[in-house]
């Protein structure tokens, strides 16, 4: 297992509890509804939660009617989502992805991308285009930085800026549908986070 991933995971595995307690009344409907209002056709729509954690998106897209499925590195996690959301959640660490092909409307990577080393992002961006549907989309949500990379205290992470980021996803065979900071109605320096949205076009 790659360092990154590995160092990463065991913190995740370590501190699950405490993240689910921390995390889990986070609101982040903004950026689910970014997901499904550029989903095309007629809901319910099949939903992979890439890095879905202790499962609080995976519920939350099931009680709106979708089959969401979870994807998550951690397997303490992984144990957690699945009880928590009664989804279907699969144990693949992001740098090591066994994805059905063409078979999710949407991806919905949020807080979990950006713990991709960039020397292996445009791999793991095709795997997960790979993984849609034919013009099926694709939301991630992401701290932003300046293009730096490496360990924060045990979890690796990259911070692209919007340039750097839409070079890395629009290369996977992705056009820019919207993106947009996070917290809303804050000055951009109190919006650590970037999120966009992404189609599949090719």
């Amino acid at each position: 297992m790659n360092t990154a991933s590995q160092r990463t995971l065991a913190h995740y595995n370590e501190h699950a509890q405490d993240f689910f307690a921390g995390t889990r009344d986070h609101d982040v409907r903004q950026n689910m509804d970014a997901l499904l209002q550029h989903i095309e056709g007629t809901a319910p729509f099949t939903i992979l939660d890439f890095g879905c954690g202790p499962g609080r998106d995976l519920k939350a897209f099931s009680a709106l009617g979708h089959t969401a499925v979870g994807l998550e590195g951690a397997e303490r996690f992984a144990e957690m989502a699945r009880a928590y959301s009664g989804c279907t959640v699969w144990h693949q660490d992001f740098l090591a992805l066994d994805l059905p092909a063409e078979h999710f409307d949407g991806v919905f990577a949020n807080a979990s991308l950006f713990h991709v080393p960039s020397a292996v992002l445009p791999r793991v961006l095709r795997e997960v285009h790979a993984t849609l549907k034919p013009r099926g989309i694709l939301f991630s949500s992401n701290p932003r930085g300046n293009n730096e990379e490496g360990f924060n205290g045990e979890r690796y992470g990259a911070y692209h800026d919007i340039a750097a980021w839409r070079a890395y996803v629009t290369a996977a065979g992705f056009v820019e549908l919207m993106h947009y900071y996070r917290p809303p109605g804050l000055p951009i320096e109190q919006q650590p986070w970037l999120a966009s949205v992404w189609r599949k076009t090719s």
